[in-house]
């Protein structure tokens, strides 16, 4: 059976670039892997054919040979394209097999990654929680915390290794912290055993640390919080996190805080909203009441007569600052109408004549609705 033209099997031009052929060939070997075809003999076919073609066209000198002579360039019985699989078979197959196999190899190539062939390994970021209080909020704070974490070693500066020594390279892996090992018609790459992809081994540990290059401590860090935070801000500190292992770099610390309940604010977003009981006789007849606001300070607000329960009077910059800006939210107060309890005698007679006393106008809504009720129930009698 004559051989295809290498092009047509790729489904490019002659003219086509390296990347053009790269990519087709990555695109059809993927399509007809024998992994994704299992017991699929043409695919298997195809597969080797694909390869051959990608094989004689990547190499320059090959591709000039293949386009001036075609498939007698390469006939005569070496290992060659047209004599099976070459001796850089594995090679030209790294990339289809980053991708079909990626994440079982531990990522394509050139993605570095938190582990490196130094053997270094970034640390892990850790999380502080912190309790204010809303006049931390609101003012901002800096504050000193104690936060136990892996810090490098001082005795080995980080290495790992015994004082006076060094890592070596790995004598399984050769340094490289990956072996390979051929299956079939492909090669497999995975982590060294020996040294778990780092590349290096320790042949003296560092006794202090026992080769990890680091050590738990506690450490004392100063944190700005800044005005405005609300309830689950996050603040993040480089390079504060957890040491990285044998010197690698170190993870950062996020800091998550949360606000008290206040004894008598109530936060939405920058607004802050206090409920203030009044007596019975300041929502009638009217008059002034001192108020706290977040800020500390007090504030008088007038509170007009005939006032009723749930009326909010709004005090303009009165609420919570908003973060990294120069806007300030404002102030709402509630009022409630406190029903006199524990009255003396004279309290009460004094009630009871204001009840004698009182009609219609002083009491429109509870006397409108009773005579509605009354029409309601005269009515339906008729």
């Amino acid at each position: 059976m004559a051989k295809r033209d290498y092009y047509e099997v790729l489904g490019v031009s002659k003219g086509a670039s390296e990347a053009d052929l790269k990519s087709a060939f990555r695109r059809l070997a993927k399509e007809c892997h024998p992994d994704r075809n299992p017991s699929d003999k043409d695919a298997e076919r195809r597969f080797k054919e694909l390869n051959e073609a990608y094989e004689a066209l990547k190499d320059p000198q090959k591709r000039a040979a293949y386009d001036q002579f075609g498939h007698a360039a390469f006939e005569g019985g070496g290992r060659g394209p047209g004599g099976g699989f070459g001796p850089d078979f594995a090679s030209s197959m790294s990339d289809i097999f980053d991708d079909l196999f990626g994440e079982f190899m531990g990522g394509r190539r050139g993605q570095g990654g938190p582990r490196q062939r130094s053997g270094r390994e970034r640390g892990a970021d850790l999380r502080y929680n912190m309790e204010i209080s809303l006049s931390e909020a609101y003012t901002g704070k800096n504050a000193e915390i104690v936060v136990p974490t892996s810090v490098g070693c001082e005795t080995c500066s980080g290495s790992g290794a015994k004082p006076g020594t060094k890592p070596t390279a790995c004598p399984t892996c050769g340094g490289q912290g990956k072996v390979r090992a051929s299956q079939g018609f492909f090669t497999i790459e995975r982590t060294c055993p020996s040294c778990h992809g780092r590349g290096e081994i320790i042949a003296d540990p560092c006794a202090d640390c026992s080769g990890s290059g680091r050590v738990t401590k506690e450490r004392k860090l100063a944190v700005n919080i800044p005005a405005g935070v609300e309830d689950g801000t996050r603040i993040r500190l480089a390079g504060e996190g957890e040491a990285g292992l044998r010197g690698g770099p170190a993870g950062d610390l996020y800091i998550f805080l949360s606000i008290k309940p206040h004894e008598f604010f109530q936060r939405d977003g920058a607004d802050i909203f206090c409920k203030v009981p009044i007596a019975m006789t300041t929502a009638a007849l009217g008059g002034n009441i001192d108020v706290p606001t977040v800020d500390g300070s007090i504030t008088r607000v007038k509170v007009p007569e005939g006032s009723e329960t749930g009326k909010q009077f709004r005090l303009r910059g009165k609420g919570m600052p908003v973060l990294r800006s120069k806007v300030t939210g404002d102030m709402y107060i509630q009022v409630e109408v406190e029903t006199p309890k524990n009255l003396t005698r004279r309290q009460r007679e004094l009630l009871e004549e204001f009840e004698q006393e009182s009609h219609k106008e002083t009491s429109p809504q509870s006397s409108g609705f009773f005579s509605r009720v009354k029409e309601f129930f005269e009515g339906k009698s008729g």
